[in-house]
């Protein structure tokens, strides 16, 4: 079953999240995850260990650390895409990413567990997606206390990811 999933209206999430997806290129957003995924990965794969514990500032994150938040992001975003997609209209709550950040392990991680663990929920949100009917694409749900639809959140998944590999190569020196 092919879906044409079209990009959200700005009525379908939080202003916020209008950001993330404007940086989505036109055409099939589940193309361009997987795409991104193998982009992403390749370049994650290039960063040693020594360069994976590098900052750009006293209080942001190591580049380990910014992989562990990818995977969580994606995991909250797919998890409300997966409730919402399956008409739950119960409201989810937000996310603290920099407790979340704090209190992750991601830091001590090797490299090669981090990427293994990011294409493995890339994998895991892409054959989600592709379960999606229209209509399950088209439901809609209240998180951080604001509607999103699934349609949405597939979008945010992949802006999120743009925003912050543009970090990696800017700030951190990733290429």
């Amino acid at each position: 079953m092919t879906v044409t999933i079209a990009r959200p209206a700005s009525t379908e999430h939080a202003p916020y999240y209008g950001t993330y997806i404007s940086q989505v290129p036109d055409g099939s957003v589940l193309s361009h995850l997987e795409q991104q995924s193998r982009d992403t990965i390749a370049l994650l794969r290039r960063v040693n260990e020594t360069k994976s514990q590098y900052r750009y500032a006293p209080d942001k994150w190591n580049i380990r650390e910014v992989i562990g938040h990818l995977i969580d992001a994606e995991r909250v975003f797919a998890y409300r895409a997966l409730s919402f997609g399956r008409a739950d209209a119960t409201p989810l709550p937000s996310f603290d990413e920099n407790a979340w950040g704090r209190t992750s392990n991601a830091a001590h991680r090797p490299m090669p567990e981090l990427i293994a663990e990011f294409e493995a929920v890339r994998a895991s949100t892409l054959a989600l997606f592709r379960g999606f009917s229209e209509t399950e694409f088209a439901r809609q749900g209240t998180a951080s206390n604001n509607p999103v639809t699934v349609r949405a959140l597939a979008y945010i998944i992949a802006g999120h990811e743009r925003h912050h590999v543009r970090i990696l190569k800017e700030r951190y020196g990733v290429s």
